[in-house]
C-alpha cells in the first residue's frame, strides 16, 4: 500500500442483493470493519428475500469490464474479492482482468446455491469457474455443499481440497456449518496438506450473508497485508461475532451484524459517559 494511501482498496465483484444482508452490501460492511476501502463492482443483480433468490440478471460483460478498469487505472487496488457471478460471460470478463494484475491475491466465495437452496449456477459455470478463476484464486472459501459440487469427483472434504488446490487455488477453506455436527468445524488447506481446522460454537439460526462476510474479511485483512494463516483466523472470529449479533427482519435467515463493533463502542462510550456524570452528581 503507497505510504501516502490512507485505506488499502478492496475491489468486490458481487452481485446487488435487495435485502442488504448479502452480496455486495456484506462486502463493504466487512471491508469498512477491516479498515478497507470497497470499490465496488456489480455482476448481476438479484431478485431476493431472506428467505431464498427468485431469480438475477447478469451484468453484460463489457460494462462489468468498463466498471472494473475505470477504478483500476485510477487507484492501487489491494485485493479481489469475488462473490456471486452470473453468467459465463461474467467469469470470462473477471479472468481478463485477473490477468493483468498477477500479483494481487484473489479472495473466491464460489456462490452456487442461495441460502434457500436454489442454485445460482449451472454446470456450464461451474466449468468455467474451475477452468478461468481457480487457477488465479490466493484462497478459495466454498461452504462444504460448494466444495462438493466443484470437486465432485472426489469421495471426502478431504479429498475435495486436495483437488481444488491441484485445479491451481493456493488456499482452500472449507466451510462446515452445512455439516451435521455439534460444533462449526472451518478447515484451512494449502501446500496440498491440511494445515488447521478451527471450530467455532453452532449458533442457533440460519444466517443470510454469512460467506460474503468472512470472504471480504479475509480480503481485507490479506490487503493489509496480513499473512494468510492470521487472515483466515482473525476473519472468522470476526464473522462469527457478525453471527452472533444477527437480527432478524424478514420472514427467513437472520443478518449478520457486521458493525457489531460500532454499537460496542458507542454503549461503552455511553455507558462511561452515564458513570461519569453520576460520579460527578454524587461529588
Amino acid at each position: 500500500m503507497p505510504p501516502n494511501q490512507p485505506f488499502p482498496a478492496v475491489m468486490a465483484f458481487s452481485g446487488n442483493d435487495p435485502t442488504g444482508g448479502a452480496g455486495i452490501q456484506a462486502d463493504i460492511e466487512a471491508l469498512a470493519s477491516m479498515g478497507c476501502h470497497a470499490a465496488p463492482v456489480i455482476t448481476s443483480l438479484t431478485i431476493q428475500d431472506t428467505q431464498d433468490i427468485q431469480g438475477y440478471v447478469p451484468i453484460e460483460a463489457s460494462l462489468l469490464v468498463q466498471q472494473a478498469r475505470a477504478v483500476l487505472e485510477d487507484m492501487p487496488i489491494a485485493a479481489f474479492k469475488i462473490g456471486m457471478l452470473g453468467s459465463v460471460e461474467v467469469i470470462e470478463a473477471i479472468h481478463t482482468i485477473l490477468v493483468d494484475y498477477p500479483n494481487v491475491p484473489v479472495i473466491l466465495d464460489p456462490v452456487l446455491v442461495a441460502g434457500g437452496g436454489n442454485e445460482i449456477a449451472d454446470e456450464e459455470m461451474i466449468e468455467a469457474i474451475t477452468a478461468l478463476l481457480l487457477p488465479l484464486t490466493t484462497l478459495l472459501t466454498p461452504n462444504s455443499i460448494e466444495a462438493r459440487i466443484l470437486a465432485h469427483e472426489a469421495d471426502s472434504l478431504d479429498a475435495c481440497a486436495q483437488e481444488l488446490l491441484e485445479m491451481g487455488c493456493e488456499y482452500v477453506l472449507i466451510t462446515g456449518t452445512h455439516e451435521a455436527t455439534t460444533d462449526v468445524t472451518n478447515t484451512l488447506y494449502g501446500n496440498r496438506r491440511k494445515l488447521e481446522s478451527f471450530t467455532w460454537d453452532r449458533l442457533p439460526n440460519t444466517y443470510h450473508g454469512s460467506g460474503c462476510t468472512l470472504a471480504a474479511a479475509i480480503a481485507g485483512l490479506l490487503a493489509q497485508g496480513m499473512e494468510p494463516f492470521s487472515a483466515v483466523h482473525e476473519a472468522q472470529e470476526y464473522t462469527w461475532e457478525s453471527l452472533r449479533a444477527a437480527y432478524r427482519l424478514g420472514m427467513g435467515q437472520h443478518l449478520p451484524n457486521r458493525l457489531f463493533w460500532a454499537r460496542d463502542e458507542t454503549e461503552t462510550a455511553e455507558e462511561e459517559k452515564e458513570s461519569t456524570e453520576e460520579h460527578s452528581a454524587e461529588a
